[in-house]
């Protein structure tokens, strides 16, 4: 896969961000640590986790990437690593992400949980990670998209489950925690898929971030299948509230952040939520896709490109506005859909 690179340089540092940031990885994640960009998503072949940094969002595509754990053979973290997460707390590193076991079950897709790697360097690139295993959220179904938030003092996790009672492949779930692998409360549903933009092809409601702002708390998140269709939510609390008391949230009836057909920009989602190099700004990271013709299964299929641009604030919240199209490569030709070794094309 070859690329025309166009002009990546930010004429307005807040508000130019050249996308995509990173090529060829869905789910991204960004945190912004002592000046440097920590990036992190899901590998295309969704057997490893990998991290690189830059000072600058632009510098993320050409950072060195590397790899900071492998999936297993056998066993709950031997197949499907979806979706890391890397975050600080209590000057410690820990990525939560999702992972299925390899036990040769065809339909092993949804049978994932969410898992948890602690590291006390100061930078994350180490390779002194330690596994802390499963997050046990209190029932035995599949689970994924943890992340974590701060809030008094307390940390919180808030990820998507399937209850088996409730039609739907998962529902959001928040709980605050004993410690970064441990739940200290019992889960409490937020939400589950409930509106028709919620429910096409698949009835998710999955990729959790959150994002505060003059004394309210946003949780965004990601619902339907992962094709045009993909969209985000929102929930909306007071700062003040019981953060577990599933009243104190109130759900936006409409997407916040959708397809773009006149910029070719389809089914964004998936989002995190970082600042800009002033510290101040909020800037929102996502996956899309530029067209919507998909040969073979869409999983494997390794070019969802990672985005990022600034939000504004009116008095309702958070405006994020539409995915523009990409101004900083031009796709020549497409990576095929990945084979089965887990083989990819990587792109510089």
């Amino acid at each position: 896969m070859s690329f025309v690179r166009k002009d990546a340089e930010r004429k307005h540092p807040l508000t130019d961000i050249p996308n995509p940031i990173v090529l060829q990885r869905a789910d991204p994640y960004v945190i912004r640590h002592n000046g440097w960009y920590y990036f992190t998503g899901s590998y295309p072949a969704y057997d490893r986790i990998v991290l690189r940094k830059a000072k600058h969002l632009a510098d993320l595509q050409t950072a060195e990437e590397v790899t900071i754990w492998t999936k297993h053979e056998t066993g709950p973290m031997s197949h499907l690593i979806w979706a890391p997460e890397l975050h600080r707390v209590n000057n410690k590193w820990y990525i939560y992400f999702g992972s299925a076991p390899n036990d040769g079950i065809d339909d092993d897709t949804f049978n994932h949980r969410v898992m948890c790697l602690e590291n006390a360097d100061d930078d994350p690139m180490s390779d002194n990670w330690v596994e802390r295993g499963q997050v046990d959220t209190g029932w035995d179904t599949f689970a994924l998209d943890a992340t974590s938030f701060i809030h008094n003092g307390d940390q919180y996790l808030v990820w998507g489950q399937q209850d088996l009672t409730i039609p739907g492949h998962s529902n959001l779930y928040i709980a605050r925690m004993e410690n970064p692998w441990t739940l200290a409360t019992k889960a409490v549903m937020l939400c589950k898929p409930e509106y028709d933009w919620e429910k096409i092809r698949f009835m998710v409601c999955e990729g959790p971030s959150v994002v505060t702002h003059d004394g309210k708390i946003y949780i965004t998140y990601s619902a339907s299948g992962t094709g045009p269709e993909y969209a985000m939510g929102m929930l909306t609390a007071n700062e003040d509230a019981d953060l577990l008391d599933a009243t104190s949230w109130k759900k936006s009836p409409t997407p916040v952040f959708e397809t773009n057909e006149a910029a070719h920009q389809y089914g964004p989602g998936h989002n995190s939520f970082t600042k800009d190099e002033d510290d101040v700004t909020d800037v929102m990271v996502y996956h899309v896709r530029n067209y919507t013709e998909i040969t073979g299964d869409p999983l494997y299929e390794p070019n969802r490109e990672a985005c990022a641009k600034t939000i504004s604030w009116n008095a309702d919240g958070p405006v994020f506005g539409k995915p523009a199209a990409f101004p900083r490569w031009a796709p020549q030709a497409r990576c095929e859909v990945l084979p089965a070794d887990g083989s990819h094309v990587n792109v510089a």
